[in-house]
């Protein structure tokens, strides 16, 4: 029996020295050491995919140049050619990732675009390892990749990770519950996102209304949106109109191709120009006036960090012989010299009495300096130059907004004098300090339910000024694309 338990324990152990060898084995093939991407995506990406186990891996190649049509007469080409043309032009069916680089080197890779096969999870842990060490990133489109909302906080946190990522495409990737306006956040760096037929409705657009502004929050990266193709009604336009009342960075919007009418364009309109304020603004402005004002008789940093390391009760208690000398001496002789020149004061202004009040109130100690306006630091809007009118405090209206594309909608000539009187309110306005503020500059409107021979139509071209391209070329090229599609 006992030779029996022994040649029993001994098949145990060689099974079980067996396992670990084979163990041993699979994880030196597959690396037990975390993988450093080195920034050659060539490099990085079939490597990352083999530990992942992902039988099936996408070739990364170049992205080759749009060809352009010539002038020139056809020439026969060598059958080698004309093979190689035909290999390539199918070849965009095959999963594969394609690049642009800024220069030769290959780790100048600049953008990168996925089209038509789907990312799922794996995959995009991929992504997420080898795209934030390429350092000179700074697109990215995936264009009909089959995203969910569960992978794109993946993405968006993926993005975060790219310092120099600017611009996201997202076209053809509807999802069924609203999710974008997960990229737009306050926090986000993203400069051009185009979301272009994702069959975004009106409950998706409500929340990126949201997104552009809030009372509380605003995004100040976002220069180019393009909401096209989509599904945005009237309802969906008034909630994007909520969204531009204190956005001051959006530069272009693209709304073509939706289902917006003239409720819709009215209240787009009526962002553009002056506008009320609702109650809740009003409090909002009063309480960032009051935190201004309390701002500029604060303490510098340095001096409120020296404070708060002294108790307050020993900051209290001090004894008076530690006072500089010059407090030891009789005070009631300058409280004569004072009330005069607070009679003189009482005949003046109130406001100019308040402001010599403020300066005698700070003679005795030192004056912190008045910081000039950091042209740098976007003012918030509400506290722009306003006025009061009829009881209501008066906003002179989103300027920041320069391109507008509404085509292909259904507009008539209400929604077109709407635009008319918002576009001859900005020109009689007076511009305001701040730079970049000119107003409209583009609005597109053609393809709508208005007649070509419309007096007013006439109108507003003779108001917008030349066509011009304020923005990036890559995004004068994807409106060309809208209007041509």
């Amino acid at each position: 029996m006992r030779r029996r338990g022994e040649r029993v324990s001994r098949e145990k152990a060689a099974v079980a020295a067996e396992e670990e060898m084979k163990s041993t084995e699979r994880k030196v093939e597959q690396g037990t050491e975390e993988y450093h991407c080195t920034g050659l995506l060539e490099q990085d990406f079939p490597e990352l995919c083999a530990r992942a186990g992902i039988a099936s891996v996408p070739k990364v190649t170049l992205r080759p140049s749009p060809s352009f049509p010539t002038d020139e007469e056809p020439t026969e080409l060598p059958l080698a050619e004309v093979l190689a043309r035909i290999q390539r032009k199918y070849s965009r069916f095959q999963p594969c990732i394609q690049v642009e680089r800024e220069h030769e080197d290959p780790r100048s890779v600049c953008a990168i675009f996925l089209r038509g096969w789907k990312i799922e999870e794996d995959m995009l842990g991929v992504l997420s390892q080898c795209l934030p060490a390429l350092a000179g990133l700074q697109a990215v489109h995936l264009w009909k990749v089959g995203l969910t909302e569960q992978l794109l906080p993946a993405l968006a946190a993926l993005l975060a990770h790219c310092p120099r990522l600017r611009t996201l495409s997202l076209e053809g990737n509807p999802l069924p519950e609203p999710a974008f306006h997960m990229l737009m956040g306050s926090d986000s760096t993203l400069a051009h996102l185009w979301l272009r037929n994702n069959s975004i409705g009106d409950a998706a657009a409500q929340f990126i209304g949201q997104s552009l502004s809030t009372l509380s929050s605003s995004n100040r990266s976002l220069v180019s949106l393009v909401l096209s193709f989509n599904r945005i009604s009237d309802l969906g336009a008034g909630y994007i109109a909520e969204g531009l009342r204190l956005n001051r960075s959006l530069l272009s919007l693209s709304l073509a191709n939706n289902d917006i009418g003239d409720v819709g364009a009215t209240r787009l309109a009526e962002v553009l120009g002056p506008f009320a304020l609702t109650h809740a603004e009003v409090v909002e402005r009063r309480r960032l006036l009051l935190a201004e004002a309390l701002g500029r008789f604060c303490t510098t940093p340095k001096e409120t960090e020296e404070q708060s390391e002294h108790p307050s009760s020993l900051r209290g208690s001090m004894a008076p012989d530690k006072l500089p000398p010059a407090k030891h001496g009789k005070t009631p002789a300058k409280k004569e010299p004072l009330r005069r020149e607070e009679a003189r004061q009482s005949k003046k202004p109130p406001e100019l009495r308040a402001t010599r009040s403020r300066d005698a109130k700070l003679s005795g100690q030192e004056k912190p300096s008045p910081e000039a306006p950091d042209p740098g630091k976007p003012l918030h809007p509400l506290l722009e130059e306003a006025r009061q009118h009829q009881g209501s405090i008066i906003l002179p209206g989103n300027r920041a907004l320069l391109n507008l594309n509404l085509t292909y909608n259904h507009i008539t000539e209400r929604g077109l004098g709407a635009f008319l009187a918002a576009l001859e309110g900005q020109q009689r306005e007076k511009k305001p300090k701040m730079p970049g503020q000119q107003g409209l500059l583009c609005l597109s409107l053609e393809k709508n339910r208005i007649p070509p021979t419309s007096p007013a139509f006439a109108r507003l071209q003779e108001l917008l000024p030349p066509l011009q391209d304020p923005l990036p070329k890559n995004q004068g090229r994807e409106e060309e694309q809208e209007l041509g599609t």
